[in-house]
């Protein structure tokens, strides 16, 4: 009986890293996705690119359910609110990454994409009504600081289009931000493959009408829809982007933050910002200057004391609480 109790408690100890385990496998995902996405732009233009990607995924998705591999259960759930967070993130998070990593490089969109936890922690103060600590405000403002050296940096050198790039991928963090407080909402009524599921489907839907759309207006062949893909720079970013970034890497996400605070769970985008950088500056040959070094230092110091200070808060919060 004791060891049987003992073994259940181990069990217990082991599926208590799943949460973190999950977040670690989605930042190395996504952490390498800045690359393809890179790569896939040297062809396809974003549009394309984004609209293959979900369009693969959600085909894949939707026959892991038909093969029985996933479970779907929607009956008597609304669910309008998970078109919201779907209008989020995948569908204005993917517009202003992918031209954002088009107007810049992978490694500073990865380096951006860091601040997912601040803005996080700013919005959960608008409408979640959580007040930060000082010292989370302090960091907050670091890392604030962080990115406005870079664009100061960026912009003294003339760089008129990594400017436009910035401003995408700021875009692009605050939707982020949106999904993350959405996603932990719903995650209570909703597994995470149903969340994943139906994010997929937006994404393919709302991005292949665009993409239709911008060959109409350009005058482009509708039969040639998919010419691109033919070119193993297109071919090789859309599998990669289509499976593994798309539904492994958003499934584990939705998982991670059904089991762990919001904020918590975003601090994993400073694992994916490390991976990022690394792959563009390594395998891409890109370019990082110095003031990209200062500036990323103070974005990663100011996310990692937004969220120490912030879990020191809540224990505090609760200490008080009990007392």
């Amino acid at each position: 009986m004791f060891l049987k109790k003992r073994g259940g408690v181990k069990l217990e100890r082991i599926k208590g890293y799943y949460p973190y385990l999950a977040g670690i496998g989605m930042a190395s995902i996504f952490g390498f996705s800045f690359m393809f996405t890179a790569m896939g732009l040297e062809v396809a233009s974003p549009l394309e690119l984004i609209s293959y990607r979900f369009l693969l995924a959600s085909i894949v998705i939707t026959l892991l359910w038909a093969f029985g591999v996933i479970k779907l259960n929607y009956r008597g759930k609304d669910v309008k609110p998970l078109l919201l967070l779907s209008l989020a993130e995948p569908f204005i998070y993917f517009v202003f990454e992918t031209y954002g990593i088009k107007y810049t490089s992978s490694s500073l969109s990865g380096l951006m994409i860091a601040l997912i936890p601040v803005a996080v922690t700013i919005l959960a103060v608008i409408f979640l009504n959580e007040r930060p600590s000082l010292y989370q405000l302090l960091f907050i403002l670091l890392s604030v600081a962080g990115v406005i050296f870079i664009i100061f940096m960026t912009g003294s050198e003339g760089g008129k289009s990594s400017l436009l790039g910035f401003l995408f991928l700021l875009g692009a963090v605050l939707s982020a931000a949106f999904y993350t407080i959405l996603a932990r909402k719903f995650s209570s009524v909703f597994s995470p493959i149903e969340i994943t599921f139906v994010m997929m489907w937006f994404g393919a839907i709302s991005f292949n009408i665009l993409n239709l759309i911008e060959k109409v207006i350009r005058g482009d062949s509708l039969s040639s829809y998919f010419s691109s893909v033919a070119n193993y720079k297109v071919l090789i970013p859309v599998l990669y982007l289509g499976i593994l970034s798309s539904i492994v890497a958003y499934f584990l996400n939705n998982y991670a933050l059904s089991k762990l605070p919001a904020s918590q769970a975003s601090v994993f985008a400073n694992l994916t910002t490390v991976i990022s950088i690394i792959a563009g500056v390594t395998i891409r040959h890109e370019v990082f200057y110095w003031y990209h070094v200062v500036g990323a230092i103070m974005i990663l110091i100011g996310v990692w004391g937004t969220n120490y200070f912030g879990k020191a808060y809540e224990i505090k919060a609760l200490s008080e609480e009990i007392h």
